[in-house]
């Protein structure tokens, strides 16, 4: 079998959606019937991770929207070959149906977040997203926010939540230069990692914040990183400002995969009452660090904590409720939940494979 990849980014690409690519991609490299995967993707912005065999990555893709529609021009002659064609975004929708109409492959579509939610405001991306021949989702959630408006039914949307590779994220001693550079030796700390975009799609820092005076008075030693980088940053910034934070907030800014998991072993609590989540991947990151965490309830970050058995949730609007879970996340001790195996890669995998395997029954009957 062979497969086609249209991507936003994975390999050389940064955030959520690429890591989970990557695993996708991984995945279908490693299924036994799988003999070669092509992938082209939009975008390249960093240096590209080692990939796995049987991946053919078309880094020609990634030069803008006119070398993206060239390269998969110039793999026409190799998709008519291809036993099936997976859809990374739904912006990239219209292109995969009408590949797959044209070709007679059958076509996987991905719904990550908010950009499945409603529909996008793209004509032609909205009279297609509902046409794919099968999708999977990695929340419920996002599952059934675009069941609302698609029209599509359930049992097309498989679910296929994001992997955790524990290992990389176990509990070590905590980096004291960075410590000292951030200025959290000796200090209670509050964690948030995520783009600075808006406070319609803010990862819950606006309600922390506004919880910060209460929480600073019972716990002088407190301190909140916020992690990550974007315009909303500025207003966050006079916020604190405004409330006389200053000594208790770190704008921590973009940080490295490997400043990431320094700042998972400086934290007490990893905390993101969010509205936007399609699922919420630095959960899992967090949790396999032993860190506690409190999530939402009114978004995909319910699904990471599977309904609160890993982790606490909280509605972002109940003020109350937000306060009481986090210091009780702080009084928790640090430990790996027992259940976060759900989400490893081995079982990840597993669900790519049974999608797979029930998108091509035909073939594999056949052979």
């Amino acid at each position: 079998m062979q497969v086609h990849a249209l991507l936003t980014d994975a390999y050389g690409g940064y955030g959520g959606v690429a890591v989970f690519n990557r695993d996708v991609l991984e995945a279908l490299c490693a299924h036994p019937r799988i003999e070669r995967v092509v992938a082209l993707p939009r975008v390249i912005s960093r240096p590209l991770e080692p990939m796995p065999p049987g991946l053919s990555y078309r880094v020609e893709a990634a030069g803008g929207a006119a070398a993206f529609l060239r390269t998969v021009a110039a793999e026409l002659p190799s998709l008519a070959r291809s036993d099936l064609i997976y859809c990374a975004h739904l912006n990239l929708a219209p292109l995969a149906w009408g590949l797959g109409r044209l070709l007679r492959i059958p076509v996987l579509g991905a719904l990550y977040g908010i950009e499945a939610w409603t529909p996008t405001g793209r004509p032609l991306v909205d009279r297609v997203a509902g046409r794919l021949d099968r999708y999977y989702a990695i929340s419920d959630s996002t599952r059934r926010r675009f069941m609302a408006w698609s029209g599509v039914a359930a049992d097309r949307i498989p679910l296929l939540p994001n992997a955790i590779r524990a290992e990389a994220f176990a509990a070590a001693p905590a980096d004291t230069t960075v410590a000292a550079r951030l200025g959290l030796a000796g200090r209670r700390v509050l964690l948030t990692l995520g783009r600075l975009v808006s406070r319609d799609r803010a990862k819950g820092f606006d309600e922390v914040l506004d919880l910060l005076p209460e929480l600073t008075r019972e716990i002088p030693d407190l301190v909140y990183v916020i992690a990550g980088e974007g315009p909303y940053g500025e207003d966050l910034a006079r916020k604190v400002d405004r409330l006389g934070l200053g000594p208790h907030v770190v704008f921590a800014g973009g940080v490295s995969e490997a400043e990431k998991r320094e700042l998972y072993r400086l934290a007490d609590v990893y905390v993101m009452p969010s509205r936007g989540e399609g699922f919420g991947f630095v959960f899992l990151e967090a949790m396999a660090a032993g860190v506690p965490v409190v999530a939402s309830t009114a978004d995909g970050s319910r699904d990471a904590v599977r309904d609160g058995r890993l982790g606490r949730m909280v509605d972002p609007d109940d003020r109350a409720g937000l306060k009481r879970a986090m210091l009780e996340a702080l009084e928790a001790p640090r430990a790996v939940p027992p259940g976060l195996d759900y989400f490893a890669f081995e079982n990840f995998s597993g669900r790519v494979h049974a999608i797979v395997d029930d998108m091509t029954a035909p073939l594999k009957a056949a052979a």
